[in-house]
């Protein structure tokens, strides 16, 4: 056998037993990273409501009584936020067979441009945020409760949303005049629960 065909045949070799090893060591790895049986990791998940009447108001003092009737943590905004409150509403939306719950508040800047808070319940019911030509901004959403948001926007206005798991879904619809204050508005919004 010539030096040549030698060096050849032998590097042909030794790519077949590093092919091989490789083959191997991924193999090992997947059985390794594969899932125990019995070790799932805890979902929080959230109790089905059953419905209920919806419920109006149109003072801020009514909010707790308002927020009595939403199953989880609600968003609004602080006292001294600078905004007037309008209204509130509380109602039932059909999900995926089942019930859920939107609250949602209602707040004007000074100059009179209105702010949209919902709540909703549960997290993952995304469909209840409603319709509309939104779609996703290149931009990122602003933090919410110490967590990030998603941005959306259409032709009048912008949306951002939190979805906080076993808590519910936040979202917060502003004029597209406002946009550059979403920061600012953020860090006037808390969650609040009523016992």
């Amino acid at each position: 056998m010539k030096k040549a065909e030698w060096k050849k045949w032998a590097g042909r070799l030794l790519g077949l037993l590093l092919a091989a090893g490789a083959l191997t060591v991924l193999y090992f790895t997947l059985i390794i990273a594969q899932p125990q049986p019995g070790r799932r990791t805890a979902v929080r998940e959230q109790p089905q409501l059953t419905a209920s009447p919806g419920m109006t108001i149109d003072r801020e003092a009514d909010l707790r009584g308002l927020a009595g009737t939403y199953p989880g943590p609600f968003m609004s905004f602080m006292s001294g936020s600078g905004l007037s409150f309008v209204s509130g509403e509380s109602g039932d939306a059909a999900w995926d067979g089942k019930v859920g719950r939107i609250l949602t508040l209602l707040w004007q800047t000074g100059d009179g441009q209105t702010i949209r808070l919902q709540s909703i319940y549960p997290a993952e019911a995304l469909e209840l945020m409603g319709k509309g030509d939104y779609t996703f901004s290149g931009t990122a959403g602003p933090t919410l409760f110490g967590r990030s948001s998603v941005r959306m926007e259409d032709g009048s206005s912008v949306r951002v949303y939190v979805q906080a798991e076993g808590e519910g879904l936040f979202v917060m619809t502003v004029p597209r005049s406002l946009s550059g204050s979403l920061s600012a508005l953020s860090r006037s919004i808390q969650l609040f629960t009523v016992e």
